[in-house]
């Protein structure tokens, strides 16, 4: 499909960061333009692209880094650093997270999520332009920040968004918008809202690029996986967030006995509660004929960069990297007819 890109989630389940120069070096022989981290309780999601950058011609991307983790000129100048190792290549996604990575587990307040993007953003392009910034916003305020070396080309802002009011921000001041966690079917709602807050800016919709992390599950179809899947959603699906998102999303009859049973206390009920649909829906799973062809239908519905999370629930880590390395060759984009 042309203009679509096929890219790699890193790092990698059961590969280690030193093994990622070598990995990737081969995921770029197999056609994948890009490489886009995470950080959720593991490892920060700016270290793996300055590995990663160094040692291929990848296009980067964080997907994403807090806007509440880490103040405002820590972050230019984190995103600064790595965009230096890969010139041009690097693209900063930003988004608010979620209640308990900003609470609980780093202290702070998670208040105003699409104020503090909006304004983060606006933050971050005058300080990558190297102008002094003083900045009053709602949500924080900077006053009198230089970039002594500021990025020698632009960096693009991508903003993960799930709502409505997150998605206008990133149509009205993103360079990207960030989707996940919904199926190839409800890519279709997610977009409009972005293109239709891109044009009533003033600006060119088709330039906002809609990027998606997809949740590729590697194992062999089986009774046990499917309970895995099931513990993997509960532990999103029940974090606000992505709650009032799906119920935005329409999937309330299909989630409120979960939901139900999980505020109840009922760990059990609610992993019984959990349709096999929300499952079919959510991951890219079953055969690798299965799996490619559940990949296409984003990239048909709007996705125009797709990053593959591939995710195995075996216990032993050689097995998760067998499996996983076998998925990047087996879903690579001549594979899906993309090369």
């Amino acid at each position: 499909m042309p203009g679509k890109r096929l890219s790699l989630s890193v790092p990698l389940d059961g590969v280690s960061l030193r093994e990622h120069p070598e990995v990737c070096q081969e995921a770029e022989r197999l056609g994948y333009t890009d490489a886009w981290s995470y950080e959720v309780d593991a490892i920060d999601a700016f270290t793996p692209l300055a590995v990663i950058g160094l040692h291929t011609n990848l296009r980067l991307g964080t997907a994403i880094a807090n806007v509440y983790t880490r103040g405002p000129a820590t972050l230019a100048e984190t995103a600064a650093g790595v965009a230096e190792v890969a010139p041009g290549r690097f693209n900063l996604g930003i988004g608010s997270g979620s209640q308990p990575i900003v609470e609980l587990w780093n202290g702070g307040k998670f208040r105003k999520p699409a104020t503090r993007v909006r304004e983060m953003a606006i933050f971050l392009k005058r300080a990558f332009s190297g102008e002094r910034v003083v900045f009053e916003g709602e949500t924080f305020q900077v006053n009198g920040f230089r970039m002594s070396k500021p990025p020698a080309q632009p960096i693009p802002v991508h903003i993960a968004a799930l709502r409505e009011g997150m998605l206008r921000v990133a149509g009205e001041v993103g360079d990207g918008a960030i989707i996940n966690w919904l199926s190839a079917e409800d890519v279709e709602k997610s977009v409009a809202v972005v293109r239709e807050a891109a044009k009533a800016a003033g600006r060119n919709p088709d330039e906002v690029e809609i990027t998606a992390r997809l949740m590729v599950v590697v194992d062999p179809p089986g009774d046990e996986v499917s309970q895995m899947m099931r513990r993997h959603l509960n532990g999103y699906l029940n974090v606000p967030v992505y709650k009032e998102f799906h119920r935005w999303l329409g999937r309330e009859p299909l989630l409120s006995a979960m939901w139900s049973a999980w505020d109840a206390g009922d760990r059990k009920g609610a992993l019984a509660a959990v349709p096999e649909r929300v499952i079919d829906d959510l991951f890219v799973h079953g055969t690798a004929e299965e799996r490619k062809a559940h990949v296409q239908r984003y990239l048909e519905a709007g996705v125009e960069t797709a990053f593959l999370q591939f995710i195995s629930f075996d216990p032993d880590v050689r097995v998760r990297r067998e499996r996983v390395l076998q998925a990047m060759r087996e879903m690579a984009p001549a594979a899906v007819g993309m090369a």
